[in-house]
């Protein structure tokens, strides 16, 4: 296997390549620095320019994209000619206010979402997670860290296994290995994983323990709330030692979601089997008469907060949708207007130009 086809290099992406682009080298961005990115090559790693031509590339370079570079110039620099199309993307709502997305990782096939047991884990904070993971087109698995302090393992393990169904939850530990060998074992075979959670969850410890040697640097928890400090500042590839590559990055305090609509109804799948026998197709599961959700709940077979948290996400997204069409439409007025502006200065017809 070639270093690339380890790095998830396969026919998606080498069917996209043609005689257009004679004397370009394929490469994985593997660590974004502003205005340069390292990219994997096959002989190595080299630093490229953002934008072969300013303005040329939409949608940016990110982590996990694979890229066309030129050759190197007098200096050995490289620019980014061409983005190829992704396979997957993860992408979250930008913090603030601000509605627009932002790109945390490209061409993933596996999201390990990593809840802390020291704390941090709780199955609302998780079904948010599996929305991303679930809407992005990666197979999400759920890594139960630090096992090693957890006050009840087993009990924490029957939660998550509740809030994720279909999902594969492990126990795992980084401080002393335990269980670790999953991730290299999902990932052998040239595929890409991205470790997602919150700061403090150990992810940066989980690299370190997967590569077998310090690679990113780690920082202990605040005493009291069990937060993290934000230790990694930025994304980055790692490829591993049997194949197959990892990505770790910044934590994310709250994760707000984008577009996860089949995400959400892959998380809540329960819920949505449920539904199929309420008496109104349209049904909202609340309080409408002849609804199975709502009965379910009633008789003890769904959790109500379960179903408090899928009205919650759901809200979150319908409340997105309508923030993305005014947005839409305020940018269609400015055209207009532009438009509007830019005839009137047109001279009338008749009139000496």
């Amino acid at each position: 296997m070639s270093r690339l086809e380890q790095l998830g290099w396969c026919s998606f992406f080498e069917e996209q390549l043609n005689d257009l682009h004679p004397g370009l080298e394929p490469g994985r961005v593997t660590a974004d620095y502003g205005r340069e990115l390292r990219v994997a090559v096959a002989v190595g790693d080299v630093t490229a320019a953002q934008l072969a031509d300013p303005g040329q590339l939409e949608p940016r370079p990110t982590v996990g994209d694979w890229v066309l570079v030129t050759p190197g110039g007098p200096r050995g620099r490289h620019a980014i000619a061409l983005l190829l199309a992704r396979r997957s993307t993860l992408v979250r709502k930008v913090a603030g206010n601000v509605t627009a997305p932002q790109v945390l990782a490209a061409n993933v096939d596996v999201a390990f979402v990593v809840m802390g047991l020291d704390g941090n884990a709780g199955p609302r904070r998780l079904e948010r997670w599996l929305a991303a993971a679930w809407e992005s087109g990666a197979e999400p698995v759920v890594l139960l860290n630090k096992a090693d302090i957890a006050t009840d393992a087993a009990a924490s393990l029957r939660e998550a296994t509740e809030a994720a169904p279909g999902v594969a939850v492990h126990l795992v530990s980084a401080a002393d290995g335990r269980g670790v060998e999953v991730i290299e074992d999902t990932l052998a075979a040239g595929r890409t994983g991205v470790l997602l959670g919150s700061s403090g969850v150990g992810k940066s410890t989980l690299v370190n323990r997967v590569l077998g040697e310090e690679r990113q640097r780690t920082a202990a928890v605040r005493r009291g709330d069990a937060h993290g400090r934000h230790v990694t500042s930025s994304r980055e590839l790692f490829a591993l030692p049997r194949g197959g590559a990892l990505i770790d990055g910044p934590g994310i305090r709250e994760l707000q979601l984008w577009d996860s609509s089949d995400g959400l109804a892959a998380v809540f799948a329960d819920i949505e089997e449920l539904a199929q026998a309420c008496r109104f197709r349209d049904c909202r599961h609340d309080g409408e008469p002849g609804c199975a959700v709502s009965e379910a709940v009633a008789d003890g077979r769904l959790p109500a907060e379960r179903v408090a948290s899928f009205h919650k996400l759901r809200h979150e997204l319908e409340s997105l949708a309508a923030r993305q069409s005014g947005a839409a439409r305020l940018e269609e007025k400015r055209r207009w207007r532009a438009i509007h502006r830019s005839m009137r200065r047109l001279p009338a017809k008749g009139e000496a130009s």
